[in-house]
């Protein structure tokens, strides 16, 4: 028998005038508004406050990357899934001391990340047909060189990752996060990075990219931190096993 669903009562709907002050203050503390506030404060005010409690502590908070870090990293996210409504990312990119150059790099980077396919397939398909070729190695190679002078390289692989991620393309996220782990990058930062994709691409591409990663650490592709093996060694992961009659 299914337990009856608990429910919560739904808030009062707020006054046209009450709905002008919430969003006028919400002007004023991001120095801008989207449409989207505005209905969601209209027919859902509590879920309005959650998500914008959300996105501070997404967005907002500063954890484990620097600001020009995480800039830079949004700054590769937003370019490879072309969500050109952003601006604001590339306003705080400039203010946070991203250069033109830098920027270069990233639009680079980005664009790269679609040969991981190829480095991908020659490593499934012709791997006898090179044997001194590795996909993974070359991939990362290429990567290095794109950074050069403008762009370090750990912070490059940090945005990948997260391109790789917003993307869904497993074989980037994984050639990201063993890369992450050989060159000492820290986890926090490599999780921070990934998790921002939540924002423009939803949380299913965040939780497809963190069962790549739970798999590295399973398989032992990569060696966590005590806590990260915490995470790892947790039972029953993965989607929900409906009960079905034998």
């Amino acid at each position: 028998m299914v337990p009856p669903r608990e429910t919560t009562a739904i808030p009062p709907l707020p006054t046209p005038e009450e709905l002008r002050e919430r969003l006028e203050t919400l002007r004023g503390v991001r120095g801008f508004l989207l449409p989207h506030h505005g209905a969601m404060a209209a027919f859902a005010p509590d879920l309005h406050t959650a998500y914008n409690q959300m996105y501070a502590a997404l967005t907002l908070t500063d954890r484990h990357l620097s600001p020009i870090e995480k800039e830079t990293v949004w700054l590769a996210i937003l370019i490879a899934v072309r969500e050109g409504i952003g601006t604001h990312h590339v306003d705080l990119f400039r203010k946070h001391g991203g250069t033109t150059a830098q920027a270069n790099a990233v639009i680079q980077l980005t664009g790269y990340a679609s040969a991981a396919t190829a480095f991908a397939f020659v490593d499934q398909h012709w791997a006898a047909e090179f044997p001194g070729l590795d996909g993974h190695t070359g991939y990362l190679d290429g990567m290095r060189r794109l950074c050069a002078d403008a762009l370090d390289p750990a912070l490059g692989n940090l945005a990948l990752a997260a391109v790789h991620a917003a993307l869904g393309q497993d074989w980037g996220v994984a050639a990201h996060i063993r890369a992450a782990y050989a060159d000492g990058i820290s986890e926090d930062k490599l999780a921070e990075a990934i998790s921002l994709i939540i924002w423009p691409c939803g949380v299913n591409r965040f939780v497809e990219a963190c069962t790549v990663w739970h798999e590295l650490m399973h398989a032992g592709r990569v060696t966590p931190s005590a806590r990260y093996q915490a995470w790892a060694d947790m039972p029953g992961q993965g989607a929900f096993a409906s009960a079905r009659p034998a």
